[in-house]
């Protein structure tokens, strides 16, 4: 006879966590993202942006932000029975860069998060998965009132490795990013399967 408690040790052991990285430029959407599709209360490590930080910081495109990420922002959503991703926001500026290295460990997979008003903000996230073989999708975060690019424009204009997913997005929207989820662990699964192959073929 099995008892109730192995059964729900059985069950935890059969669900599947995966870490996700959020990253991109400073004040793209990062903690917002995390914040709307997260089903626990995000914890955030943001605090107000100083005097001290405008000379190093560029606010240039988004004056209305007060505040930044000096750490990470961490959130939680189960993508269905037994599969949940935990979400890993990156600090955006430069200064804070030597926290990737640490975020990335056993990550299956990163989102770039992208402002096509400040697209150049995106390429040292881009940089950065590329060099390190992990899999990332490109989301563009549509803010009100900007012109619209389509994923092909912005996969040319990024340069992106043939068949690196572009998605449009509205990072505010909890479905939104859901489905920008799910588009990267569908490609991070078939790139970790394709590189399987490679490696016993």
């Amino acid at each position: 006879m099995v008892s109730e408690h192995s059964d729900a040790t059985d069950a935890e052991t059969a669900a599947l966590a995966l870490k996700i990285l959020v990253a991109g430029g400073f004040g793209v959407g990062k903690t917002t993202l995390v914040g709307a599709v997260s089903e626990i209360r995000p914890l955030r490590t943001e605090e107000l942006l100083s005097e001290a930080g405008q000379s190093v910081d560029d606010t240039d495109g988004v004056d209305q932000k007060v505040t930044t990420t000096v750490a990470m922002d961490f959130g939680r959503i189960t993508i269905r029975s037994g599969l949940s991703l935990y979400l890993f926001g990156t600090p955006g500026q430069d200064r804070f860069w030597f926290l990737w290295d640490e975020l990335s460990q056993g990550a299956l997979g990163a989102v770039v998060l992208a402002d096509t008003r400040r697209l150049e903000d995106c390429f040292p996230a881009v940089d950065y998965f590329e060099h390190r073989r992990i899999p990332f999708v490109v989301a563009v975060n549509c803010f009100a009132g900007t012109r619209t690019y389509g994923a092909n424009d912005v996969s040319r204009a990024l340069d992106l490795d043939q068949g690196t997913p572009v998605v449009l997005c509205d990072a505010r929207d909890r479905d939104s990013g859901k489905e920008v989820l799910i588009r990267l662990v569908e490609y991070a699964g078939r790139m970790h399967t394709a590189r399987l192959l490679d490696s016993v073929g």
